[in-house]
């Protein structure tokens, strides 16, 4: 029997692991997995994650607890995002390895790379160069994470992994027409344009700004494949210092691409206009993937299924319950 904790359950990525491990158990593997709210722990609650640790003693932790935000929530409160960040990461990871637990897996964000850093970005690209300033606090605990589980593992022996994602999307995405990421955003305003039956939708920027999308089912599937890997295969495809692993679908399309397949997905049949006169934000982030891809993982949902199936799950919620989130 092995015991695995998932901190963050409640959110996307870790809603994703979670369903996938109970699928795991209902096919007849041996989990027990043991979750909590946030209101239930308070991960930045040092006691707390302690005496929480040394009860349940899982064998495994997940590491998806996070604050999370866009680009106005970041400058809003760099205080709360590096601080709550730091906090979560240092309680859970330290704790763990106090509890005796040998693996743990933690995600991060493809945002820890530097604002220039030369694409597609390469794992070996961390702490080569100034990070994007919106969301340094964010960048800064989550790099900070990555050296925690590779100081431990040198130190202690453990086996704690980091993976980056790239820009995630699918169910439990937040869709608020203010603060959402770029695709949500998108689904959501052609959604409303088709039931308006709108002539137009105008999109920010030149449309030619190019973006890498990964869905969040996928997400989980290469967490949970890294979790799982030999620690042996691991250690050959990475370094002590540098051994966290980006996570995307190797490809990217324009903002226009993107729209248009929207567009396709709500069934909008309007026309779709750029604006320039609107900033575009850095022309390409693109994940390097190689080294999940020798490790043998391939992103199973393709971009155009994952916009239909998101937007699937969209509808199914109504607009009502998504107003305020």
């Amino acid at each position: 029997m092995t015991k695995i904790y998932v901190a963050g359950h409640r959110g996307m990525v870790g809603g994703a692991i979670l369903r996938q491990l109970e699928a795991r158990r209902a096919a007849g593997e041996d989990l027990t997995l043991i979750t909590r709210t946030s209101a239930e722990l308070d991960l930045t609650d040092q006691m707390a994650v302690r005496d929480f640790m040394q009860t349940e003693k899982p064998d495994q932790v997940i590491l998806a607890a996070a604050k999370v935000g866009g680009i106005i929530a970041n400058n809003s409160y760099p205080g709360q995002f590096i601080y709550e960040n730091l906090m979560i990461e240092c309680n859970v990871i330290h704790q763990a390895y106090a509890a005796g637990v040998k693996k743990l897996l933690q995600l991060g964000s493809s945002c820890i790379y530097p604002k220039a850093a030369e694409q597609p970005m390469r794992e070996d690209a961390l702490l080569t160069g100034t990070l994007e300033p919106t969301n340094e606090p964010y960048a800064v605990a989550k790099i900070a994470g990555i050296k925690l589980c590779e100081s431990y593992n040198r130190q202690y022996g453990t086996d704690y992994r980091s993976v980056m994602p790239t820009n995630l999307y699918g169910p439990g995405d937040n869709f608020h027409p203010e603060n959402s990421h770029v695709l949500p955003a998108l689904i959501r305003r052609f959604h409303e344009a088709a039931e308006a039956k709108a002539e137009e939708v105008v999109i920010w920027g030149s449309g030619r700004p190019m973006r890498e999308f990964l869905h969040v089912e996928d997400m989980a599937a290469a967490s949970l494949f890294v979790m799982d890997l030999d620690r042996e295969i691991y250690a050959r495809e990475t370094e002590p210092m540098l051994s966290h692993i980006n996570v995307g679908s190797g490809s990217d399309v324009t903002i226009l691409e993107l729209a248009q397949m929207v567009a396709r997905a709500t069934g909008f049949t309007g026309q779709i206009t750029t604006d320039p006169s609107k900033p575009d934000g850095t022309l390409r982030k693109l994940m390097d993937v190689s080294r999940l891809d020798r490790l043998g993982w391939r992103v199973g949902i393709g971009l155009e299924e994952g916009i239909r199936s998101t937007y699937d799950w969209f509808l199914a919620q109504g607009l009502d319950n998504l107003r305020s989130k």
